[in-house]
């Protein structure tokens, strides 16, 4: 799914100075720093410091979560642009350019002789895409959100388009989101603290099975439709219902008609000198095409999606504050692909589908609908908003495969897969500096390294099984203006 983008001593050796080096780094230069303030695009608007809203840019703090939950609004006279400076423009540039070294084994490689696996590295200097962020509220109540983002070749896509009613007859419980827009994760993919390949995402939100192509269940993509959210006024209580085209987020219809539904309910209590707890509950329950309408032999255009199946992913989310400076962000994860989705049924790539359902030919001998469990630990040393150091440890089990005979990668003999095929182990460790945050830009000193590992998805010479670890080192300025 995901390994195909990272002596070992040496490469720990080398990881370790080069950490070791920026953190000396950084506790030089912390005592000469100002003060953080706010979020440019917010900030201009309410003269927020940063720590009002961030536990550390991007990652929201109980209030900056209060303040999305209510539109982007403080609930006072400066919600409404009517009472803004003219000269305010709610805009958010990023974009973050880096120094990485990437390291993938046991990639199958041409010879003289024929082929080879071996590891693969490169390092060098990069850029990430960009990120044009624009937010806030048209008049009180009337919110929005859009966000035109690009890869780092420059080829821009509509990550976020939305608007939103807010406090609907005056409660808060009332709030109806309308367009494409990120799906209410209490752990935010979209405002990680984490940036390489592998360690900036959640493994959890985007898991597959091997030889599965429902690509539907991606909890961690932007994804296009309707949300109901409410929550107390303090925030304490909230929960969120959506009603989602299963399209993965695509423009254009290609799918067909199927929804998901994704659903969220949590509840916050006062620990105390702790701080404020938060325990929740998630579901994603949908059907998506397994199968294609065709005219000789050509898969149709828009709405061509046919032979809906089911799937579903739910979990439990904690968020635990230890003081003021220790956090504990924990999801877990159980999931379920209909037998067809882990025989390579569902995913329609460059028009043309792997498998086709739309015969209804029977499932071959020994499918299963596969099954995995999960869990994600991130915890967090908040030594001042300026400065947070970041760990993570992500693992997924599968508890049935979903493939029998035929199945592929990892296969022994062309009999069932191993009952290991697939899983996940990766760690991810770092820290983020900013030296200053104003009200007109911001500036973070990113350090990171994950190391991913996997089992049985290695390339395959003459045996099986094999498995593949792949590691990132990060160094780069992320920046927002």
């Amino acid at each position: 799914m995901s390994t195909s983008t990272r002596s070992r001593s040496r490469r720990f050796s080398s990881s370790t100075s080069f950490l070791t080096a920026a953190l000396v780094l950084v506790f030089l230069v912390l005592s000469a720093s100002p003060s953080a303030n706010a979020l440019p695009a917010f900030a201009r608007k309410y003269g927020l410091r940063c720590s009002a809203c961030h536990e550390s840019w991007p990652m929201l703090n109980y209030f900056g979560q209060k303040f999305k939950d209510n539109g982007y609004q403080l609930m006072n006279d400066r919600d409404a642009p009517i009472w803004q400076n003219p000269g305010y423009w709610p805009v958010t540039f990023r974009i973050t350019p880096i120094w990485h070294r990437v390291s993938t084994g046991k990639v199958q490689v041409d010879t003289l002789t024929g082929s080879t696996i071996q590891r693969v590295t490169a390092s060098g200097f990069d850029l990430s895409g960009l990120d044009f962020h624009t937010g806030g509220t048209l008049e009180k109540n009337f919110s929005f959100y859009v966000l035109p983002s690009s890869n780092n070749a420059g080829t821009f896509h509509f990550e976020t388009v939305m608007g939103r009613l807010d406090n609907l007859f005056g409660s808060p419980w009332l709030n109806i989101k309308f367009g494409k827009f990120e799906l209410d994760n209490l752990l935010s993919e979209k405002r990680i603290l984490t940036l390489t390949g592998n360690g900036g995402v959640y493994q959890l939100y985007h898991f597959r099975p091997v030889g599965d192509a429902n690509i539907f269940g991606q909890m961690g993509d932007n994804q296009l439709g309707a949300e109901l959210m409410g929550h107390s006024n303090n925030d304490r209580t909230r929960y969120s219902m959506a009603l989602l085209s299963s399209e993965d987020g695509q423009v254009g219809l290609p799918y067909g008609n199927a929804y998901t539904g994704f659903f969220t309910v949590s509840q916050a209590f006062d620990a105390g000198k702790m701080g404020v707890d938060r325990i929740g509950a998630y579901a994603m329950v949908g059907q998506a095409p397994t199968g294609w309408l065709t005219n000789g032999g050509a898969i149709l255009g828009s709405g061509a999606g046919m032979a809906n199946k089911g799937f579903h992913r739910e979990g439990f989310v904690g968020q635990f504050y230890f003081g003021q400076h220790v956090d504990l962000q924990v999801v877990t994860q159980h999931g379920w692909d209909s037998a067809w989705f882990g025989q390579g049924y569902g995913d329609l790539v460059d028009g043309v589908a792997g498998n086709n359902n739309n015969t209804g030919a029977p499932l071959p001998a020994g499918a299963q609908a596969p099954t995995w469990n999960g869990v994600l630990f991130e915890p967090h040393y908040v030594y001042s908003p300026q400065l947070i150091f970041i760990g993570r440890y992500e693992t997924i089990r599968m508890s049935r495969q979903g493939s029998g005979s035929g199945c592929g990668t990892g296969c022994l003999g062309g009999g069932p897969a191993a009952s290991n095929l697939g899983n996940i182990s990766t760690y991810t460790i770092g820290y983020r500096y900013n030296p200053f945050m104003t009200s007109r830009a911001g500036f973070a000193w990113h350090n990171e390294y994950n190391w991913l590992h996997q089992d049985g998805t290695a390339p395959v010479l003459g045996t099986s099984g094999l498995n593949i670890n792949t590691s990132e080192l990060l160094a780069g300025f992320d920046f927002d203006f």
